[in-house]
């Protein structure tokens, strides 16, 4: 008797050991495989079979899908079949945009790929701040409104009222300089208008990972600007001298180069308006009557060439 037993149970792991990695994850995942005997052979009941079946056709999903984990459909199965929860929390994807197509169909692509909950899918109405706290939200897919101070007021006061949730803004004009000043604003993914649907869904799972979407020469555009702000330290003798701030300093230089405001609010991710608003208290500061007369007194305190 106790011979047949071990031959059979020899047989049962040898079965196992040849079912590949989507069965095996169902064993391991504490579902008892109850074999009945024919003639000598394991073979498996009719519910266990149609858990290996379903199994088997979420890893072909995953496969043709490519970059989903391959066993990820199989997990999911076998925790319901179990009884249990499956163990890794989907982040929850709160989506704003004012074309309501536009957030219905991002939405419904974001639930498709089964790996991330959308909050909210019913939503309606303008987007509120405070909405990412009622929805336990953990991203904010953010969709341009097509004007850059709106898009930097929606991107900072998201942060106020929800400072945890990853920003991924969407459909942005892609120029340096207002990928700068969102970044200053507090996102960590940005997207230009012709981004995909497939680029959207990588976005979103690379912030849940906790890294930054940007392209490429977005990204040397970064490099560059920490380069120049890395060089323009302030003097603590200009300051005590003269009180100017480090801000306010740097735009020496580029006021003797004869740059505009606007070129001088570009180098900087800056407001047309805040530069001016520097300009006006640097020559305060310093007794200066123009934009000239700031340079040339630099000049005669001997802290420029």
């Amino acid at each position: 008797m106790w011979v047949q037993r071990k031959a059979r149970l020899q047989n049962c792991i040898i079965e196992a050991n040849a079912w590949g990695s989507s069965k095996s994850l169902i064993m391991t995942a504490g579902i008892g495989v109850r074999a009945r005997t024919h003639g000598g052979c394991p073979t498996m009941n009719a519910g266990t079979q149609q858990i290996v079946e379903e199994a088997e056709s979420a890893k072909k999903k995953n496969h043709s899908n490519g970059d989903l984990p391959t066993n990820k459909a199989a997990r999911e199965i076998a925790a319901r079949v179990n009884g249990s929860a499956v163990v890794e929390r989907k982040p929850r994807v709160f989506v704003a945009a004012d074309n309501r197509l536009l957030r219905e169909a991002i939405s419904r692509m974001l639930v498709r790929s089964g790996e991330i909950e959308v909050a909210a899918p019913e939503f309606v109405e303008p987007f509120r701040a405070e909405d990412l706290l009622k929805e336990h939200a953990d991203i904010l897919v953010l969709s341009s409104r097509g004007n850059k101070n709106e898009d930097l007021a929606a991107i900072r006061m998201a942060r106020t009222m929800a400072p945890k949730v990853q920003i991924l803004l969407i459909g942005a004009t892609g120029e340096e300089s207002e990928f700068l000043q969102c970044v200053r604003a507090g996102v960590r993914g940005y997207l230009p208008r012709d981004a995909s649907a497939r680029d959207v869904l990588e976005g979103v799972r690379a912030l849940q990972t906790g890294e930054a979407v940007c392209s490429g020469a977005l990204c040397a555009a970064l490099f560059r600007y920490l380069e120049r702000e890395a060089t323009s330290f302030p003097s603590a003798t200009v300051h005590r001298r003269m009180g100017l701030s480090r801000r306010e300093q740097q735009l020496i230089p580029l006021i003797a180069e004869g740059l505009t405001n606007k070129e001088i609010a570009n180098r900087f991710c800056l407001s047309e308006q805040t530069v001016k608003n520097h300009l006006y208290r640097m020559r305060h500061k310093i007794g200066a009557e123009d934009r000239l007369d700031i340079v040339q007194v630099c000049q005669t305190q001997g802290f420029m060439p």
